[in-house]
């Protein structure tokens, strides 16, 4: 691990405008996160978890405040510059999985490395996908795919760049409870396996008590956090993927 944490937020803020009215979502929030730790952010509907994940990825900016990636202010770069952060250092795995529906599994999780102009990506796609156990679905469009396959799909493609960081929202929410537990599994997988730095925004207990750190977000403020119990690192001893 690194000195300087992979996150660093300092006293972040981010309002909207609703007619005459500002409407706070986030407030106050200042946070450090270690390389290789796993966070969890829980909390009610509605409390900014999901904003604070968006303006961690640079999808948007705050109204107050900064926020460091890998010791690169956000607010200091332009939206490509972002967009290259994103690239070179971030995985993104949403909850309605956003996947290309007119691209097979291989071609969807091949895509983040081409837009990179990297070449030669099949082998890694093909590797990822077998990893979380879709080495028979390369060539399904994402329609013909389950809910949980989608899922494992979108893992892959998150990790098809190697990132420093992975930020996953929701990531078993629209999973019945056996996919939503393999799912858990790949993602600490991955986590152990690469040392990459996980912060996800989640409901489901199980997962939030796999993670080093548990923060409770409520209108807008993080209100404190645990550490997690599940074991030592926050990791089981389940046998490793080749990823």
């Amino acid at each position: 691990m690194t000195s300087t944490p992979i996150i660093s937020i300092s006293n972040l803020g981010k309002s909207v405008r609703l007619g005459s009215d500002n409407l706070t979502i986030l407030e106050g929030i200042s946070l450090q996160v270690k390389a290789g730790e796993t966070l969890a952010l829980v909390g009610a509907s509605g409390s900014g978890k999901s904003t604070l994940l968006g303006l961690l990825a640079g999808l948007d900016l705050p109204t107050s405040g900064e926020i460091r990636i890998q010791g690169h202010s956000l607010g200091e770069l332009d939206e490509e510059g972002r967009a290259r952060l994103r690239s070179d250092h971030i995985g993104f795995v949403f909850q309605s999985f956003l996947l290309l529906p007119t691209l097979s599994a291989l071609e969807n999780v091949m895509l983040p490395a081409e837009l990179r102009g990297e070449r030669d990506c099949e082998p890694r796609a093909r590797e990822l996908l077998a990893a979380v156990g879709l080495k028979d679905r390369l060539d399904h469009l994402p329609p013909r795919l389950s809910g949980g396959e989608q899922q494992r799909v979108a893992i892959a493609r998150a990790f098809m760049t190697r990132p420093s960081l992975l930020l996953a929202d929701e990531p078993t929410g629209n999973l019945d409870s056996k996919t939503g537990d393999t799912v858990i599994e790949l993602l600490f997988e991955l986590n152990r396996t690469h040392g990459t730095t996980l912060v996800v925004v989640t409901h489901d207990l199980a997962l939030a008590q796999r993670c080093q750190r548990q923060l409770t977000m409520a209108s807008g403020r993080l209100q404190g956090g645990q550490h997690g119990e599940a074991s030592a690192d926050g990791r089981d001893e389940s046998g490793a993927l080749s990823v």
